[in-house]
């Protein structure tokens, strides 16, 4: 049985409890891009002694994504297009990551 378009399909404990999170773990990291940056580039430069001089840093970084993982509406946002890709791929059987266009290479 195909849920109508009002109506969300069911989602198993694995889309919900790993599939989803994953998907706003990765966004989220899309959107603390500044904050992943700097902790990157203060480990580089800090190399072994990372732990105790780039504190101020990981601790931006933790602060924005503990914010993304506790918002409601991220989560209600990534679930959406989790179930658009589920259904995509159901659709077509080809999955989100191989579905990118390409260009046709005669133009």
């Amino acid at each position: 049985m195909e849920a109508s378009q009002s109506e969300e399909p069911v989602l198993r404990h694995v889309e919900t409890d790993v599939l989803i999170p994953k998907m706003m773990r990765e966004k989220a990291k899309e959107r603390c891009g500044e904050n992943v940056a700097a902790f990157s580039q203060c480990c580089k430069e800090s190399g072994f002694f990372m732990v105790f001089k780039c504190r101020e840093e990981n601790a931006a970084l933790k602060e924005c994504l503990t914010k993304h993982y506790k918002d409601p509406a991220f989560f209600e946002e990534c679930k959406q297009e989790y179930i658009r890709e589920k259904l995509e791929f159901q659709r077509t059987g080809i999955p989100a990551k191989n579905r990118i266009q390409k260009l046709p290479t005669s133009m």
